[in-house]
């Protein structure tokens, strides 16, 4: 689904929130890499899982026909710094959830873009007669979690030693949830 840009100014940073438009994919596809090189919180490493530029192609396309998927940049003069996305389930049984997931680059932490996805995430969720949004957090992104709890989320489970991290110990994933009745 397409929605309507935003802009914001947090700490004297301008960008916009917007849908990924096809001309984004290959800006996406290296992104991508340099933030899961930058931060244990993904579940990749840098290079595993590529999305080579055809493939980020396919997934705005369908992201943007779909009324139960959104995909959203933000972008700090034309650059991409951040991205989220939620995919939803085509399943009767499925289709008043969706799965949320997002990443921003580490020089742009603290400036709000994450917060900004999310809330816009909210935003067209409540609006879409989606009920509930999903993520997993690790149990280390105690920002992300205090975040997460703010705008509504509760924690639904813990996946015990679920992340092998590079200083050899196992982290736990908090499985969260939003409902919007």
């Amino acid at each position: 689904m397409i929605i309507k840009q935003q802009k914001f100014n947090i700490n004297g940073l301008d960008y916009t929130i917007r849908s990924a438009i096809h001309v984004d994919a290959e800006q996406l596809s290296k992104v991508r890499v340099k933030i899961d090189g930058e931060t244990e919180n993904m579940d990749r490493e840098a290079g595993e899982g590529f999305i080579d530029v055809h493939g980020f192609e396919q997934i705005i396309q369908t992201d943007s026909e779909s009324p139960t998927n959104l995909f959203l940049v933000a972008e700090v003069d034309g650059r991409i710094v951040g991205f989220s996305r939620c995919a939803g389930s085509n399943l009767k049984r499925l289709a008043h959830k969706v799965e949320f997931g997002i990443c921003v680059l580490k020089d742009y932490w603290g400036y709000g873009i994450g917060k900004n996805l999310l809330k816009e995430t909210i935003i067209w969720a409540d609006s879409n007669s989606i009920k509930k949004i999903s993520l997993a957090v690790l149990e280390t992104n105690e920002k992300a979690i205090q975040l997460y709890e703010k705008l509504g989320f509760e924690i639904e489970g813990v996946l015990k030693r679920d992340k092998l991290l590079s200083d050899g110990n196992y982290y736990s994933t908090i499985m969260m949830g939003r409902y919007h009745d």
